[in-house]
């Protein structure tokens, strides 16, 4: 009620223009921390599951760091959604950062002291770095008009692109900055990660002014956007479906990505090799950001889950039948996987989005992306277990078929939605 005199005194000829220019802006700082936290998520991915085994001496417990990684990610997705639903977007995700740049100098410090316990502490506090370069895209939807909120998702995932395809290239130098440093060479990454989630932090905390989410709630509520079957605005059934195709997407892509590394290893390849592979894949996964957007806000969401379910399946059949020394079709499996999530995030991203008042939306994203990080810890987690119980070939297929359960939940969704309206 206290916000309601206010209002009326927004003139509509410069209110549009305005609230453009701080989009744009917000944009802007957002591209900027995504860079850098996309440096930061590198050594998670390349070499986490490759130290681990190196101080546990245990190959099936390779999947357990991306498995704490992703279940610090899951509590940090909770308080940085309460913190931006009160106090903003601001200093939710930059608590983030500095958590995870906390993780990345005790995974350094655990190395060094040969200490598994540490290294699996800091690894779960790494995870919040993680939390906050996801939860990132939320904000840059928190202005953007209806129709365009994929897009703008998208221009704010798209910007992980540049650190996330450096960081695994960067894999042998830092290693070669780690050992004259007197570390260990696998820690040579998460140095660059301590300093990559210290700088988002800085940039957040400095430039992300005026907070997108705390402005947005003192604008007038916009039009209705027209939402249908694909985007049911504040519908649970739609809000289900969001979640379904974001955990599938993000369980069947952390499971094969955690055992790749191992995989290659296992055959032969060195850390050179596997961080081209991850670099390209990190690249597939937000590259083609942009056109996910476009099609989402084109098309609606029904099509491309379809397009999610059929190019995550096609990845695992690609990464099965795989020979284990061609670099080239693993590669060709990690760049379909990558592409597959990320039209499986813009989509499930767009359906939550929609689907949920303002008044409650940032609590409500932290909890969708607590289930993201919880399916990602199982997919982590099982990874290993699977891989050493059967084969990477099993799991592989197993991670492919499952997320093509996103294609019948959406369309039944929709055609539910439909016949009620």
């Amino acid at each position: 009620m206290a916000h309601q005199p206010l209002i009326p005194t927004r003139t509509p000829p410069t209110a549009a223009p305005a609230i453009s220019a701080v989009q744009k802006r917000t944009l802007n700082v957002l591209l900027a921390s995504q860079v850098l936290s996309g440096a930061g998520l590198a050594a998670g991915v390349t070499v986490a599951g490759l130290l681990a085994g190196q101080m546990l001496h245990n190959t099936s417990l390779s999947g357990l760091p991306i498995a704490l990684l992703t279940a610090g990610s899951a509590v940090a997705a909770v308080v940085i959604g309460r913190v931006s639903q009160r106090l903003g977007r601001r200093p939710g995700l930059a608590a983030g950062y500095l958590t995870g740049a906390l993780g990345g100098a005790g995974v350094v410090s655990a190395a060094a002291l040969g200490s598994p316990a540490l290294l699996l502490a800091s690894l779960f506090l790494y995870g919040a770095g993680t939390a906050s370069n996801l939860q990132a895209r939320y904000a840059g939807a928190d202005l953007a008009v209806p129709r365009q909120r994929a897009r703008a998702t998208s221009t704010v995932i798209v910007a992980t692109t540049a650190g996330g395809i450096a960081g695994p290239l960067l894999a042998t130098p830092a290693g070669h900055l780690a050992t004259a440093l007197h570390l260990p060479e696998l820690t040579g990454l998460f140095l660059l990660s301590t300093v990559a989630f210290t700088l988002a932090a800085l940039t957040l905390l400095v430039w992300l002014r005026p907070d997108p989410l705390l402005l947005a709630r003192t604008l007038p509520a916009p039009p209705a956007d027209g939402a249908s079957a694909d985007s049911p605005s504040g519908s649970r059934p739609g809000l289900l479906v969001g979640v379904v195709v974001l955990v599938l997407s993000q369980l069947a892509m952390v499971a094969v990505m955690t055992m790749t590394p191992i995989h290659m290893h296992a055959h032969g390849f060195g850390t050179a090799a596997s961080g081209l592979v991850i670099a390209l894949h990190t690249g597939s996964m937000y590259l083609p950001s942009p056109l996910a957007g476009r099609l989402v806000d084109r098309f609606g969401a029904t099509a491309t889950s379809v397009v999610t379910a059929g190019t995550l399946l096609a990845a695992g059949a690609v990464a099965a039948v795989a020979p284990d020394r061609s670099l080239t079709l693993i590669t060709l499996a990690l760049v379909l996987l990558g592409i597959g999530w990320s039209f499986g995030l813009l989509t499930g991203t767009t359906i939550v989005t929609n689907s949920t008042p303002l008044a409650t939306r940032a609590r409500i994203q932290g909890l969708v992306d607590v289930a993201i990080a919880v399916a990602g810890a199982v997919g982590g987690l099982a990874s290993g277990i699977v891989v050493a119980t059967t084969s990477y070939p099993i799991l592989a297929v197993l991670c492919g078929v499952l997320a093509f359960a996103t294609a019948p939940a959406a369309i039944v969704a929709a055609r539910k939605s439909s016949a009620r309206a």
